[in-house]
């Protein structure tokens, strides 16, 4: 009899051993397939070989120790004993991969349609967050306590959570309302009401972070931001119009003017960078000025910090251009009359 005992002592050891060996070799595997998906862009493969790498060990190692449990023949109310705890951990490690697994899914989604992998935390946490959640319940009903009670008191007491943390809920909702809505999304250049202006470069679930163009981080709480009058300069299209305004004087001939500013500012958005070099400039005379015709001149950069070296070069590029066509760019100049005297003085303003 101790002989039979001892042999399935052993049978269930032997058991536990094949089937530990089993994942950690199954684990291998994936890893190198993993390894192997990175290099693709379809994401849905790596996502699923990691849920299956999470829970390899898991599952194979409660496997034979379920076996084992059978091979030992326990007394019943402790093999319930030990397949409830068996139960439990397979749920407590399905809750964690299905976790990871919904927060990736979300997270490609998200990021598939922005473009912005800051913007998926957000969504991937509240999933995760979900998803832990409800494989808790799970595992507490699988353990054979009620979640009735726990359900009601979790009402109640996300009443009262919600009533002392409303300002805290107000920025997580507008956190999401603000990427759910795509007006703003990490990476866009804003201009806000206030005058703060610069690149969106994270939406957490508290705060909306501006990189300004001195390099320095404006923080802004998500509920402000979202009810910010703000302008953004990457929607509907990222690149934009660029006006500069210039002048020439009244005895210049404006067909000239018009030709030689279109061919600098064609050269200029083909030659410098930012610039956009299938666009046509236009030229668009509009004042008649105390001492001069003025005009815009209208071009187009990919972003909007290139405008300042687009805007750079264009002046010193038709500024020369000017000069060697002869054209003139006035100065201003003023008459005065006095009453004593028939004739007016010229003077600088």
């Amino acid at each position: 009899m101790p002989e039979l005992v001892w042999g399935r002592v052993i049978g269930a050891v032997v058991v536990v051993a094949v089937m530990l060996g089993l994942g950690l070799a199954i684990r291998v595997v994936l890893r190198r397939l993993i390894r192997r998906a990175e290099g693709n862009s379809w994401v849905w493969d790596d996502l699923i070989l990691r849920l299956l790498y999470d829970l390899a060990v898991v599952l194979s190692a409660t496997a034979g120790a379920w076996v084992a449990v059978l091979v030992l023949h326990f007394q019943p109310s402790v093999r319930t004993v030990i397949g409830q705890v068996l139960v439990a951990l397979v749920i407590f490690a399905v809750t964690l991969a299905a976790a990871r697994l919904a927060g990736g899914i979300v997270g490609s989604i998200a990021l598939a349609r922005s473009g912005i992998s800051q913007s998926v935390t957000i969504f991937a946490n509240i999933t995760r967050t979900i998803v832990f959640v409800v494989g808790t319940l799970v595992l507490l009903q699988s353990l054979g306590v009620s979640i009735t009670p726990l359900l009601t008191a979790l009402g109640v007491g996300g009443l009262a959570v919600a009533l002392a943390l409303q300002d805290t809920l107000a920025n997580l909702f507008a956190g999401v309302h603000i990427l759910a809505s795509k007006t703003i999304v990490p990476g866009d250049f804003i201009r806000l009401s206030t005058g703060e202006e610069g690149h969106v470069v994270d939406i957490n679930w508290r705060k909306t972070t501006v990189r300004t163009m001195s390099d320095n981080l404006v923080i802004v709480p998500n509920a402000k931001f979202a009810a910010a009058i703000l302008t953004n300069y990457h929607q509907p299209e990222q690149d934009m119009g660029l006006l500069i305004q210039a002048k020439v004087g009244y005895d210049s001939d404006l067909e000239h003017v018009e030709r030689v500013v279109i061919e600098v500012g064609k050269e200029v958005m083909t030659e410098v960078e930012g610039g956009v070099p299938d666009y046509d400039p236009l030229v668009r005379f509009h004042t008649f000025g105390e001492c001069s015709i003025d005009f815009t001149v209208i071009l187009r950069t990919r972003d909007f910090t290139d405008q300042f070296v687009v805007k750079h070069e264009f002046v010193k590029r038709l500024h020369t251009r000017f000069r060697a066509e002869g054209i003139s760019i006035p100065l201003p100049t003023r008459h005065l009359v006095f009453p004593d005297s028939p004739a007016s003085v010229p003077a600088p303003r």
